[in-house]
């Protein structure tokens, strides 16, 4: 037990130094670390459960972002997450927009990125997904910049990656994609759900699909995305992406930078809006709560809102690695303390 926790405290400390580094550099040096077996290895908390008919070992997982291009699944399943979604990828590569694009808010526990979906493309995460070892790992597919059929680049991305990747996350939500945000509402919505879930039926066997989207949506457009997502046989949203809000009390000099806000001060509204998808969505679909998680207390209020299982990433940025199995530890306990037997048990109970 001494040696898993000073193995632990090592990768933290490693965390903390990267910290010198401009942020896309130390993403960077993360990664490479994560790929030369220099991660850490952590139990899960013995929380098991289901969402969207996935067995999970923790309902605990890695946010889309970290791993783009689907290079460190494995070890970030290793690492104690639950499940890990890589991506977002997009048919073709990507450079994204320019650098600076990534900015810590060190007073506020929080993260600015204007990334622009930059990835490797659709063939290099194919690949690397194939190779992946054993756990749940999901797809986040976007759209190109310059597509001239962006619906059909989320079409593409799933046909590619079906039966590689456990599930899928139709990513709609990043502010940092212009004109992305539109497909959420209306007959642009409708067209997106209906042509993917044609395409869905084509395809031998079956795996969930999820829609993520934004924080910042008007309160009109919660039942009508819960009522596009029902109806096209979707299994999850996930709630949310960055805002592009600006939270009064921020205290970083780097707040007005632009682009799609993550980390702690997103933890509230977020949560708002995961209340007011689980009354939406009526027991329809499942709920996936993101935003602002950094303790067992945060994610256990996601699960009470209505999630069925969480994901975390701006947070890492900040408590290193280490963050993953002391959440697992501080919600199992706060389960136990309220008395549910199992994580479904607590979905909603707030």
């Amino acid at each position: 037990m001494g040696g898993r926790h000073a193995v632990s405290r090592l990768h933290d400390l490693a965390a903390h130094a990267l910290q010198v580094l401009a942020p896309e550099d130390a993403h960077r040096a993360t990664i490479l670390a994560l790929r030369a077996g220099l991660g850490p290895r952590a139990a899960h908390a013995g929380l098991p459960t289901r969402l969207a008919g996935l067995e999970l070992p923790s309902p605990i997982g890695l946010a889309a972002g970290f791993d783009k291009n689907a290079e460190v699944a494995g070890a970030m399943l290793a690492a104690g997450f639950g499940f890990v979604e890589c991506g977002t990828v997009t048919p073709l590569p990507q450079a994204g927009n320019p650098r600076p694009r990534l900015f810590r808010l060190g007073e506020d526990r929080a993260v600015i990125n204007r990334l622009g979906f930059n990835n490797a493309g659709l063939e290099a995460f194919a690949r690397r997904l194939g190779r992946r070892p054993g756990g749940v790992v999901g797809a986040n597919i976007g759209a190109g910049k310059e597509s001239p059929d962006r619906i059909g680049d989320y079409v593409i991305g799933l046909k590619r990656l079906w039966g590689l990747a456990d599930y899928f996350t139709v990513n709609i939500s990043s502010p940092n994609t212009p004109g992305l945000r539109a497909l959420q509402t209306g007959e642009a919505l409708a067209e997106l759900v209906g042509r993917i879930a044609e395409a869905r039926e084509a395809l031998p066997g079956r795996a969930p699909v999820f829609l993520k989207v934004a924080p910042d949506l008007e309160a009109r457009d919660v039942e009508a995305i819960c009522e596009a997502v029902a109806g096209s046989g979707f299994d999850a949203i996930v709630v949310s992406n960055t805002t592009l809000a600006r939270p009064s009390g921020l205290r970083s000099a780097q707040a007005a930078e632009a682009g799609g806000l993550s980390g702690a001060p997103l933890m509230a509204p977020s949560t708002r809006l995961l209340v007011q998808f689980h009354q939406a969505a009526r027991g329809r679909f499942a709920l996936v709560g993101v935003g602002g998680i950094a303790c067992g207390a945060d994610a256990y209020a996601k699960i009470r809102a209505g999630a069925a299982a969480v994901q975390i990433y701006s947070a890492l940025v900040f408590a290193g690695p280490g963050l993953v199995a002391a959440i697992g530890r501080d919600l199992a306990a706060r389960l136990k303390a309220d008395g549910f037997a199992a994580v479904a048990d607590a979905v909603g109970a707030r």
